[in-house]
C-alpha cells in the first residue's frame, strides 16, 4: 500500500541577488509513516564555482540543523510533532539555505523514495 509523501529540495543560494543554486538536500515527510528525514551532500566544488567566497562552515552549520531537527528532541523543534517540523523547515527564507516549495508523491517505502529523489535532484550523473 502506498501513502502520500511531502519532500522539498534543500538548496543553497550562496548570493542571493543572483538567484543561482546548488541542489544539495532532500527533506522528506510522510505523515501515515511517521517519518522525516533530511539527507544532504554538499559538493563544495559546484558551490565554490558560484561563489568562490561562499562561507562553507556556515553552510554545513545550517544544512546540519536541518537533519538535528528531524531527528534531535534538543533545539527549538523539542515536542513540535513531526509535521509541524517539516513545516517550519519548508518555510520560505531569505538565507543562502532555502527549501523548493514542497511537492508531494506516493510511496511504499520513504526511505527508498528519499534515496531515488537524491539521485534524481542532488547527485550529479
Amino acid at each position: 500500500m502506498k501513502d502520500v509523501y511531502e519532500y522539498a529540495i534543500i538548496r543553497v543560494v550562496p548570493r542571493v541577488e543572483r538567484g543561482e543554486l546548488v541542489n544539495v538536500g532532500v527533506l522528506l515527510y510522510c505523515q501515515p509513516r511517521g517519518y522525516l528525514c533530511a539527507r544532504v551532500e554538499l559538493d563544495e566544488s559546484r558551490l565554490r564555482a558560484l561563489d568562490t567566497r561562499v562561507n562553507l562552515d556556515g553552510v554545513r552549520h545550517a544544512l546540519g540543523a536541518y537533519q538535528r531537527s528531524c531527528t534531535d528532541d534538543a533545539g527549538p523543534l523539542t515536542g513540535e510533532p513531526l509535521g509541524s517540523r517539516f513545516r517550519w523547515l519548508t518555510a520560505p527564507r531569505s538565507t543562502i539555505v532555502q527549501t523548493s516549495p514542497v511537492h508531494a508523491g506516493l510511496t511504499a517505502d520513504p526511505e527508498a523514495e528519499l534515496e531515488h529523489l537524491m539521485n534524481r535532484l542532488v547527485r550529479t550523473p
